[in-house]
């Protein structure tokens, strides 16, 4: 099926879902480190409109946007179909995705940075959020169903990155009471395999998201 690079750095969440969306497929590619501080020529080349990571090379073609590419991947590569073949379940999922990426990561991110008399109302609008997908998981195994599937891969940050967010931002989202099957679910879906095999150093995530942290509150100090 062609030459497969991916442009990618290990503590982003957005370049995991390519990895475990590879690794589930069985594709072979070539892994190209990004130093976001200092951004290569082929990743400013390879995506000029967002100048970000991941981006998918497929025989010298590039894709990019972690959404974009997941359903890239799955309609190239048809062995182990992520995204349910129902219409109807195929919506729901593509629904599901953006609400993740718009409301719960952003939610999330916001709850994290917020300090003062902003804090609690960040935190209790990132919990509303999550608790749509408590709903969505319960009785599953995998939103998937039994098998791991895009929704999962999507959703695949609340199993580690969340919990470092969390850290830094002096929080506390999800717990086994608040959101039982939430918690299960990322549990289970950390601990099966590639998902496990592609994870990186919590120092790594830590120093990361403390650099981006730092920066916005900087920015908001300054306003």
């Amino acid at each position: 099926m062609g030459e497969v690079k991916l442009i990618a750095t290990p503590q982003s969440f957005p370049c995991a879902r390519i990895e475990w969306a590879l690794r589930i497929k069985g594709v072979e590619y070539e892994y190209i480190q990004e130093d976001l501080l200092n951004k290569s020529p082929l990743l400013l080349e390879s995506n000029p409109v967002y100048k970000k990571v991941p981006v998918l090379l497929h025989d010298g073609k590039s894709i990019a946007e972690s959404l974009v590419i997941l359903e890239y991947i799955d309609e190239t590569w048809k062995d182990n179909p992520l995204l349910p073949l129902d219409p109807y379940e195929k919506a729901l999922a593509r629904f599901w995705a953006k609400f993740i990426d718009e409301k719960c990561i952003f939610g999330v991110w916001g709850a994290c940075v917020a300090q003062g008399e902003e804090k609690a109302k960040a935190v209790d609008a990132a919990i509303e959020s999550l608790a749509f997908l408590e709903k969505q998981i319960q009785g599953k195994k995998f939103f998937g169903g039994e098998k791991i599937g895009y929704l999962d891969i999507v959703a695949g940050w609340i199993s580690y990155w969340l919990n470092v967010l969390e850290e830094l931002g002096e929080m506390e989202l999800i717990n086994a009471e608040k959101f039982p099957s939430l918690h299960e679910w990322g549990h289970n879906f950390i601990q099966t395999s590639p998902i496990k095999d592609c994870i990186p150093p919590k120092e790594m995530v830590v120093e990361y998201f403390s650099f981006g942290i730092n920066y916005v509150r900087s920015l908001a100090s300054s306003e």
